[in-house]
């Protein structure tokens, strides 16, 4: 993929909008596991706090782009990101995060809470790549001030406009339908047919759409119910 070439920019924003959705409450994780910490020395356990998480993250996203080359792998990755892109819709991140009074043990806390609730991060963001390691670094250099300084603002602009997460879930089942049709056993097929391959991602995206939404309305209508029943 060449630089700044439409693909490349396509990714790019790709790349950052599947950050915002999956990892844009990250920020509220580093700061409960600040919180106890004196006022001094919080600045430092964010900061070290997530330039570990960044590294770390940066490293296993990089070992995933290179997985995601051998055959087959893909195909599990893409079959990995439908689940992902359906569980958006329907669930909420766990946001009970111990807070630490040691400055050590809150950047431990950070790194490690990070690398656990970003694994379907990296997942995503290595199938959005295409397979480029510069893709994944100016991704997160971009992605990281904005999770970091607007999460919380994208969170209640989320919360009170919910259409935003379908718009994520869309784009996750889309990146996983390319991902399934450009795995290396079947990517010769789906090239020699090329409406087979849009085919798959409208009924992948559509799927995921439907079932999710579905889902999470029966989920809702169950949590309406036993308020109403408890009320009584």
């Amino acid at each position: 993929m060449e630089w700044l070439t439409g693909d490349f920019l396509a990714a790019l924003l790709s790349i950052v909008l599947i950050d915002l959705m999956l990892a844009g409450d990250n920020a509220i994780v580093i700061g409960m596991a600040a919180r106890n910490l004196p006022k001094e020395k919080q600045r430092s356990a964010i900061l070290w706090g997530t330039v570990g998480a960044v590294v770390i993250r940066t490293i296993a996203t990089v070992i995933v782009v290179w997985l995601l080359k051998i055959p087959a792998v893909l195909l599990i990755g893409g079959a990995v990101l439908i689940w992902i892109a359906y569980k958006l819709l329907v669930e909420k991140k766990d946001h009970d995060i111990p807070a630490q009074s040691q400055l050590r043990q809150a950047i431990q806390t950070i790194v490690v809470a990070d690398f656990v609730m970003g694994l379907d991060n990296v997942i995503a963001v290595a199938g959005a790549a295409h397979g480029s390691f510069l893709l994944v670094v100016i991704g997160l250099i971009i992605s990281v001030p904005i999770m970091l300084w607007c999460s919380t603002l994208f969170i209640k602009i989320v919360d009170k406009f919910p259409w935003i997460i379908y718009i994520g879930s869309a784009l996750l089942a889309f990146t996983a339908g390319k991902m399934v049709a450009d795995d290396p056993l079947v990517k010769h097929w789906f090239e020699a047919n090329g409406f087979f391959k849009w085919a798959l991602i409208v009924i992948v995206v559509a799927a995921v759409m439907s079932f999710g939404h579905w889902r999470k309305t029966m989920i809702e209508r169950k949590l309406q119910l036993s308020g109403h029943t408890a009320g009584k």
